[in-house]
């Protein structure tokens, strides 16, 4: 198990930013690509961004491009997700993933999951 912990979520105003932040444990850790998801009440688990195990390849949502940066340290062994210029429509819970293989947006391909964090957007 990969067991990861997310931080970092709270109450913020339109075109605010938060920071949020995974911890994972195991020795594995390194080789695992980890991505972000969030999920909005009534509506089902969407992909926001995901990091190869590199840190070379990052992929993300149409809808967060340009506002959201997903970094890893390998060394600290975290990601975190830097989200600048939050809308009303970015809340939701955020989740940690993570997989053995490749960056994907699939939540199913994604083998370890967090908590969540409650990320809250207040117009």
């Amino acid at each position: 198990q990969v067991p990861l912990v997310e931080s970092g979520g709270g109450l913020v105003q339109d075109g605010g930013s938060l920071r949020l932040s995974c911890a994972a444990s195991g020795r594995t850790f390194s080789t695992y690509a980890m991505g972000w998801f969030r999920q909005a009440p009534g509506k089902e688990r969407e992909f926001v961004a995901a990091i190869n195990w590199r840190g070379t390849t990052r992929a993300y949502a149409d809808s967060v491009k340009g506002r959201f940066t997903i970094s890893r340290d390998n060394a600290k062994i975290t990601v975190a997700l830097q989200m600048n210029s939050l809308k009303p429509d970015d809340t939701a819970v955020y989740y940690c993933a993570a997989r053995t293989w490749d960056v994907t947006t699939a939540p199913s391909e994604y083998n370890y999951w967090g908590q969540g964090t409650q990320v809250t957007v207040s117009s």
